[in-house]
């Protein structure tokens, strides 16, 4: 952790940093005078507290609750932030648990100012939504949620306006950390009365938008799967967007929606959106702010669904150095970001096996997530998805069969947790669920069972097929590894040509003929039809496949991305970011590509080769 801070300037020697050196140095004689010095003044004495590595004092400052909201009241300067999230998470990773230590006093205050009065409760109110606004970006979502329900309790005690607003206000914060820690259900709660909050406040002909609230609907939507509605929810909250909303409300809208937009394939919509969230929130909060993290990663997504898989490892890289430097190592924000960069590895070095680095990255992953959080935890379903894939390509390329066995059975353990942690909280028909039977069957087919893999390829893709429909991107994956099966594995060479045909179709007609996912299929085929003699069609197929690597050649190389974040600016306001959005016809086709790699956010690559040739 200290080496994680020490990467931030600390002011020069001057004779107010000797000042502050010396109230450190006898900070127990100087104590009781520290609550009369300027709130920024006490900041930086706690900051060089922690700099000396004098966490036990510090852990005594920051437990009271009275002192840790003056330095969350000085952190709101843009470079103290990080500093305060420095001392807090070396505080945590001690052993000291501040975080329910502080949303517990807070709840204990709220109990307190359900009976108070409205300028009491107006100042308790306002350290409630800070300390649980600080909770929520540190990633420490379970007490955030107790502090802002603590909030909540106090505001329903009052039946006016300005109290019917704080409660909407909760409402929306709520649905933000429930939605981040899985819980669903409660995440659909807060909506409702969210929603109805906003409707009351609208009769009283209060205005107040809704776009912070719809886009967390969409979030939510989103993390269920649920993609077509999670669309509609996007539009509704740009719809809410205008010239007054706060920045910060802009750069979720912005954020939530452009993720809606990738899993629908609207990708220069999403191009549109996610890059002038970027863009705002290197204005307002620098590149430094976890903010900027969390931006980074909703860009890497849309580069990973446009086959940028280059330039998204290494917005990844940056999106994880920020939150490694922000937080240190045990924190939830720096797990997802070790996971998004693992399964981006696995993309990325697919086609030469090098997957020391993602392997690295998903273990570090499932380790601080299990540390923080209970073993069923759905989060953790997506890590050991990650794992389960780079250890069955490790099986696979082993030679000593021992090896193999072993990495195949711990692989298929992975799978299996995934699957029943999706199962639990999503049910059977469901798009994640779906997902894990589909690499089942890949690992089924790379174990050998044949029978089984079938079952699991049909399973997913009947109900991707119910809840996608026929032509969807994740109906072709599934198709184009049951076609896998069949011609490698089974030489069921009927079937698997019908499937490859009908993956190439959607791969086309989604995408275009640049698609790097065709090579896949075509390869394929070419296997087919020389096991089936019929070389005419091995020909056809090989002059296709020369055809779509010229294409593939002919593609703008890739820009970088760095240098581009660097100086990225957006040419347009807000409201005209909306208006072109609005303006913008259905886009199917992918921008060009810097990258052969296939990119599918929820399965492994297609192999091209098998063991049984």
């Amino acid at each position: 952790m200290a080496m994680a801070a020490s990467e931030l300037h600390w002011v020069p020697t001057t004779l107010y940093n000797a000042s502050v050196s010396c109230v450190v140095f006898n900070f127990k004689k100087h104590r009781r005078e520290l609550p009369q010095l300027p709130r920024n003044v006490q900041f930086d004495v706690y900051y060089k507290l922690y700099k000396q590595g004098s966490l036990c004092q510090l852990s005594m400052e920051f437990s009271d609750l009275g002192q840790f909201e003056v330095v969350l009241e000085a952190s709101n300067v843009r470079n103290k932030r990080n500093l305060l999230h420095h001392c807090f998470q070396a505080l945590m990773d001690h052993g000291l648990n501040l975080a329910t230590i502080l949303s517990d006093a807070f709840s204990a205050r709220a109990a307190v100012l359900q009976s108070a009065g409205p300028e009491e409760q107006h100042r308790g109110l306002h350290l409630g939504l800070l300390l649980g606004d600080f909770l929520s970006e540190a990633g420490w979502f379970l007490q955030a949620e107790k502090t802002y329900n603590s909030c909540l309790k106090v505001c329903e005690q009052n039946d006016d306006t300005q109290s019917s607003a704080r409660i909407f206000e909760c409402c929306t914060r709520l649905i933000h950390v429930q939605t981040s820690n899985c819980r669903y259900t409660e995440a659909e709660s807060s909506y409702q009365y969210g929603t109805r909050i906003l409707g009351q406040l609208r009769d009283s002909a209060i205005k107040i938008s809704a776009a912070v609230l719809e886009a967390e609907k969409c979030a939510l939507l989103f993390s269920r799967s649920h993609y077509d509605e999670a669309y509609q929810y996007c539009l509704r909250s740009l719809q809410a967007v205008n010239s007054s909303t706060p920045v910060h409300s802009v750069i979720n809208v912005l954020r939530t929606a452009s993720k809606a937009c990738v899993v629908k394939r609207e990708f220069k919509k999403a191009e549109l959106l996610i890059r002038h969230a970027v863009s705002l929130v290197r204005e307002h909060c620098g590149t430094r702010h976890p903010k900027y993290s969390d931006v980074l990663l909703d860009f890497g997504f849309y580069l990973l669904n446009v086959d940028s898989i280059c330039q998204c490892t290494a917005v990844y890289q940056q999106a994880l150095d920020i939150r490694l430097a922000a937080f240190g190592g045990q924190n939830l924000h720096v797990a997802v970001a070790h996971e998004d960069l693992a399964y981006a590895s696995y993309v990325h070095q697919y086609s030469s096996g090098k997957f020391r680095d993602a392997k690295d990255h998903a273990e570090k992953a499932i380790s601080i997530i299990t540390q923080i959080l209970p073993d069923d935890h759905l989060l953790l379903a997506s890590s050991r998805r990650v794992k389960a894939l780079i250890l069955e390509e490790l099986a696979i390329d082993s030679d000593d069969k021992q090896i193999e066995t072993k990495l195949l059975q711990e692989a298929h353990d992975l799978h299996s947790s995934s699957l029943n942690l999706a199962t639990k909280a999503f049910g059977e028909f469901n798009v994640q669920t779906a997902k894990h039977y589909g690499n089942l069957g890949r690992l089924y087919q790379s174990m050998k069972k044949y029978k089984e893999a079938e079952k699991m390829h049909l399973k997913a893709i009947e109900i991707k097929e119910n809840l996608l429909g026929e032509d969807d991107y994740e109906v072709a994956l599934s198709v184009g590894h049951l076609a896998s099966l069949y011609n490698y594995d089974m030489t069921l060479f009927d079937k698997a040509e019908k499937l490859y045909l009908r993956s190439i179709s959607i791969g086309k007609k989604l995408f275009g003929p640049g698609y790097s996912g065709l090579e896949y299929d075509y390869r394929g085929l070419m296997r087919l039809y020389t096991k089936t003699n019929n070389f005419e069609r091995v020909m056809q197929y090989h002059e296709i496949l020369h055809q779509w690597s010229q294409m593939r050649e002919r593609t703008e190389g890739p820009i970088d991305i760095l240098e581009y974040l660097a100086n990225c600016h957006s040419v347009y306001t807000t409201m005209e970011v909306v208006e072109r959005f609005f303006s913008m016809s259905y886009v199917a086709v992918s921008p060009s590509a810097s990258s052969g790699d296939t990119v599918t956010e929820t399965e492994e690559p297609q192999r091209t080769d098998d063991s049984s040739d």
